[in-house]
């Protein structure tokens, strides 16, 4: 987007070509005030991610059911790759592009946000072009065990790069609505039917190859794309302005525009890139040391992996710009009790969920089919990863938030080297296992490493009371319970129906009885729309 932009809208002064300072954005009036706005966003965020977990668990079920052992697999390393390569393309504007946008908000500086943008989505839409094209080239020599579906990928590798970056300027509009809208529902669930048109094909004997399932998978990504862009184009429009002289000029912390972006941004690319590396890399190191089926396995026993990292993911993106107002303001107690909050809240939802699948993985992996049950052990071992990830809290991001990209991309790194060496020995040797053992030794150090760091030089930490309540809660409710009732029923179906109820009913109560300390009457009256307006002005009273 080049020339001048318009004033906001309503404004009657004449447009503006030179910088236009405001005043910066004061610290929130209160607690409630920022609890009930940040639950506000929460809560959306939540649902969008409770629909996309159901979309994505739907589309591996349909992916494992519908192909056998080794085209699933093939799809799911090609999906794997795909994913790696654009998060390689966003160059790690995703956070920058949020940060930004709130600091210079902030900081009563939004004439700059624009150039900001320029500087962090051009080259992201270049890079996208140069890897799809690379990808598209070399797949067959390299991979050609999964070489059709990524090729076909390949083609929509931009396309997938700029609408993540372009979410991310969104978020740091303070837009929760369009990430919730086209990311956690509109693309999951078109996948989802896209994927089960396939299914019922598969059924009538009509066998689609996994290239044309990959095709199914990706599409969905264009109009995603196409509504984020012209979103942030519309926003952006209605920015204070600078002539190209006065852009030229700007400065940021003493640098142009440009270079105090890549400045913050240069960390974090490589860093989003050795993380999306972290999630992704561990399948296509199964395939090719262990072989497509095995691959299909791993994959299918880390989807509530993913489900975990929605819910984080979630809370993360409304944390984001809030936890960049507050730090640059140097707001410390309003950093720490967004960040203790956010944590008791993912606690809250994600601890039940990895103690349920650790403890019942038999019977999670076997709804997805008989040649999947193997994979137990690792299910397990993964499960415990994520609970030392989600009692952490998105630390990575409290780090970057705080500036700290450098520390950021150093512990990242150090946690992939530590995953590929452990992968290298122990895939050959115990195969699933060995690899869900070096993800979660990777998980260890991504999380502890980062969370020491912030608490000596930050004097940030996760653990306040809620966190402390929602993890002794959860623990309790569906780590022993189910664990004390397989004792004395140990027949399946019904002692796991039995232990549910009772871990449900209890946690229920629990959460009841410690609903303050665990901010919970924030959370559900921004669930009640009826009832915001009563509780900001609550707030405000």
């Amino acid at each position: 987007m080049t020339g001048r932009l318009s004033a906001p809208p309503g404004a009657n002064t004449p447009r503006q070509t030179a910088p236009q300072r405001t005043a910066p954005a004061a610290p929130p009036d209160g607690a409630a005030t920022e609890m009930s706005g940040f639950a506000r966003g929460g809560v959306a965020n939540l649902a969008g991610a409770a629909l996309a977990a159901v979309a994505g668990v739907g589309v591996t079920w349909l992916v494992a059911r519908g192909l056998g052992p080794d085209a699933a697999g093939s799809f799911f390393a090609a999906t794997a790759a795909f994913v790696l390569v654009g998060g390689i393309a966003r160059l790690g504007t995703t956070t920058a592009l949020v940060y930004w946008p709130a600091r210079l908000r902030a900081q009563g500086r939004p004439e700059l946000i624009g150039p900001c943008l320029r500087s962090g989505l051009v080259p992201v839409a270049v890079l996208g072009v140069l890897l799809g094209v690379a990808v598209w080239l070399t797949a067959g020599r390299f991979v050609p065990e999964y070489a059709a579906p990524l090729t076909m990928l390949a083609l929509f590798l931009p396309v997938a790069a700029l609408s993540e970056a372009l979410l991310a300027a969104t978020r740091g509009y303070r837009m929760m609505r369009p990430t919730v809208l086209l990311e956690k529902i509109m693309r999951p669930a078109t996948q989802l039917l896209c994927v089960g048109s396939l299914a019922v094909l598969a059924l009538s004997d009509i066998i689609s190859p996994p290239s044309t399932w990959a095709l199914a998978w990706v599409l969905p990504y264009v109009p995603g794309a196409a509504i984020a862009g012209f979103l942030v184009w519309r926003r952006w429009h209605h920015e204070p302005t600078l002539t190209r002289g006065d852009r030229l000029a700007a400065r940021i912390e003493g640098r142009t525009v440009g270079a105090a972006f890549w400045r913050y941004t240069a960390p974090r690319a490589l860093a989003n890139a050795a993380q999306t590396a972290l999630q992704r890399v561990d399948v296509l190191m199964v395939a090719g040391l262990a072989g497509l089926a095995p691959a299909a396995a791993y994959a299918v026993a880390g989807r509530f992996v993913v489900l975990g990292q929605l819910a984080n993911g979630s809370i993360a993106q409304v944390v984001q710009p809030r936890l960049a107002e507050t730090l640059s303001v140097g707001d410390h107690a309003g950093a720490l009790r967004l960040y203790q909050t956010a944590t008791a809240w993912l606690v809250m939802i994600s601890w039940p969920l990895h103690l349920v699948v650790a403890c019942y993985a038999d019977l999670y992996l076997g709804l997805f089919g008989a040649s999947y049950t193997s994979a137990a052990t690792a299910v397990r071992v993964l499960a415990a990863a994520m609970l030392i990830s989600t009692g952490c809290g998105m630390v990575d991001m409290v780090l970057s938030m705080a500036g700290r990209t450098t520390w950021n991309l150093m512990n990242v790194l150090l946690a992939l080297v530590t995953m590929v060496a452990i992968d290298l020995v122990a895939i050959p040797r115990l195969g699933v296992v060995g690899a869900a053992i070096g993800l979660a030794a990777a998980v260890a150090v991504n999380n502890l490493l980062p969370l020491a760091q912030l608490a000596t030089s930050l004097h940030l930490h996760p653990f306040g009371s809620g966190t402390r309540t929602a993890m002794a809660l959860a623990a309790g409710s569906f780590g022993v319970l189910p664990w004390l009732v397989r004792l004395v029923v140990p027949s399946q179906p019904l002692g796991t129906g039995a232990a549910l109820v009772l871990a449900t009913g209890v946690y229920i109560g629990g959460l009841r009885r410690f609903q303050d300390r665990l901010g919970l009457p924030a959370l559900l009256a921004a669930a009640r729309p009826g009832r915001r307006n009563t509780v900001k002005a609550a707030s405000q009273g």
